[in-house]
Formats: C-alpha cells, sequence, structure tokens
C-alpha cells in the first residue's frame, strides 16, 4: 500500500487557511471579558481545534470532492497531480473530523456542539448530495458561520464555562460572518473558468465578475457599518471610530478590484482583509472593557 509523504499531507491540510478561524476564536476569546492568563489552557485547546484540527478537516475534505474540479483550476494539488495516492484525500478527512470531534470534548458542551456544527457545515459544503458550494450564496454562507461566527461565539462561550456568551458578543460575532461572506467570494475568482466547466455556481458564474465584485464588496462593507453604529450605540467611541478608518482604508482596494475583479481579487485579500479582521478585534476589545455588555458580564 502505497503512503502519502508528510509534505503532502500537510499541504493537502492548508495551514495558511488557519488563520480566519483561529483569529475568530481568539477575538471570541478577548470578548468575553476573562483573563487569556489564567484560562490559558482552554485558549491553547481553543485555538489547536479551530485551526489545525476543524479547519484542516475542512480542506481536506474540499480537496477531495473537489479533486476533479482542481483537475482544470489547480492540478498541482496534492490530489489531482496523484502526489496523493488512492483515497488516501478522503481517509484523512475522516481522520481529522473524528481527531476533531473527540478534541472538542474537552472545551464543554458548547464548545464539542459548535465543533459538530463546523464540521457538519464543512461535509455539506463540499459533499454530495449537498455539496452547498454548488450555490455561492448558501456555499460562502456556510463557510462564513464556520470560519467567523462559529469560531467567535465558541471562543467566548469556552472562556465562561461552556454557555451562550451574551447577546451583543452573538451579534457582533454574526455580523462578521455576514462580512465574512464577501471574504469567501474573493476565493471564487481563480476558479471561474473550471467552476463554469463543472456547474459550480458560484457568484462569479453567477453575477459574472463585476457584479460578484460588487456583491462582495457591498457585503463586506455593510456589516462593518453596522458594527461601528453599535459600537458608537453602546457608547465606545473609539472603537467605533477605529472600525470606520478601518473600512475606509478598504474602499481604494475594493474600487481597483471592481475595475480588475479577476486580476485584483488577491490583492484585497492579501491587504484588504487584514483591514477587515483587524476592525474584528477592535470590536473584542470594545466587549472586554464592557460596552455594550450587562454589568457584571465584563471582567
Amino acid at each position: 500500500m502505497e503512503y502519502p509523504r508528510f509534505s503532502t499531507v500537510a499541504e493537502l491540510l492548508k495551514p495558511i487557511t488557519w488563520f480566519p478561524p483561529v483569529w475568530a476564536f481568539a477575538c471570541g476569546a478577548v470578548s468575553s471579558g476573562r483573563s487569556l492568563t489564567d484560562n490559558w489552557p482552554l485558549v491553547l485547546a481553543g485555538l489547536v481545534l479551530t485551526g489545525p484540527l476543524v479547519c484542516a478537516s475542512s480542506q481536506a475534505v474540499n480537496d477531495w470532492f473537489d479533486r476533479h474540479v482542481d483537475a482544470i483550476n489547480e492540478p498541482q494539488r496534492p490530489i489531482p497531480s496523484g502526489r496523493m495516492p488512492g483515497r488516501w484525500g478522503l481517509y484523512i478527512a475522516i481522520l481529522w473530523t473524528v481527531l476533531s470531534l473527540v478534541w472538542a470534548q474537552a472545551l464543554g458542551p458548547w464548545g464539542f456542539y459548535a465543533c459538530g456544527l463546523a464540521l457538519l457545515l464543512s461535509w455539506a459544503y463540499s459533499a454530495p448530495p449537498l455539496r452547498l458550494k454548488n450555490d455561492g450564496w448558501l456555499g460562502n454562507a456556510a463557510c462564513a458561520l464556520s470560519y467567523e461566527g462559529l469560531a467567535w461565539i465558541t471562543g467566548a462561550a469556552v472562556m465562561v464555562g461552556g454557555v451562550m456568551p451574551a447577546p451583543p458578543i452573538v451579534v457582533l460575532a454574526l455580523l462578521y460572518s455576514l462580512g465574512a461572506h464577501g471574504i469567501m467570494t474573493l476565493n471564487d475568482f481563480k476558479a471561474v473558468q473550471g467552476d463554469l466547466q463543472m456547474g459550480v455556481r458560484s457568484l462569479p458564474v453567477q453575477l459574472g465578475v463585476v457584479g460578484a465584485a460588487k456583491a462582495a464588496c457591498l457585503v463586506m462593507l455593510v456589516p462593518q457599518l453596522w458594527v461601528s453604529g453599535l459600537l458608537l450605540h453602546w457608547g465606545a467611541l473609539w472603537h467605533a471610530l477605529a472600525v470606520v478608518l478601518l473600512m475606509l482604508a478598504q474602499l481604494p482596494l475594493m474600487h481597483r478590484f471592481i475595475q480588475s475583479p479577476v486580476e485584483k481579487a488577491l490583492s484585497v485579500s492579501a491587504f484588504g482583509v487584514p483591514l477587515f479582521v483587524a476592525g474584528m478585534m477592535v470590536s473584542a476589545w470594545a466587549l472586554r472593557l464592557g460596552y455594550g455588555l450587562p454589568q457584571g458580564l465584563a471582567a
């Protein structure tokens, strides 16, 4: 039996993609108001769960069920290139899913259930019969909720004893999940030709590249406006201003992106997305300081 090389397995699990859920979990932990140093085992366990386990599982699942599309768009990937032999891509996806569920039990009931939901969404996103990724609206929503909202809420929940976090924490997590839908659309511009051939109805396929670029930018901007408005309403003036300034810094990148969507999608991902996620942490710190939270919930 032929076994894959360690480097090929690592490439399949795509460590570069682990940052968004890890960052969202960190935002959730910060927003809880609890001491990060006193609870460092929980923080570390959560970071491992969201990145190297759950996110890596989703990447393996996606690569296995996308192997035919990748043969057109990215033939150098481990599975279509043949460097991942036989059905090892599927075996690794299943193994990492099981490992994720086992690890999640250390984070209490909410951590386990959130992990289970995120994994369910990752399989539903890629695998038939649902294969949510065949529709850009549904597929990107599933990814955004898993990568941002669930990770953020989990980060807050495990810090407060496994219970549901306060409503303002959940609201901000869901708003940033909505914005992340636009971020997920950025990834679709590199695969337009393969998606057309394989019948994947990504937003660039459904709306055209210019229409999808406008939709992605709008979906990223509107939640940030809502977040800044909420922070202002809660009295976090400087945090609201910081979110607005970070949003304004994204506008020139988005303008160029709309003019040349395929060519500039990567630049928005590389420079615009960090500004977006910086706003996430700014908002998390506003909650940590007690803005918007009922008295007694802020540490």
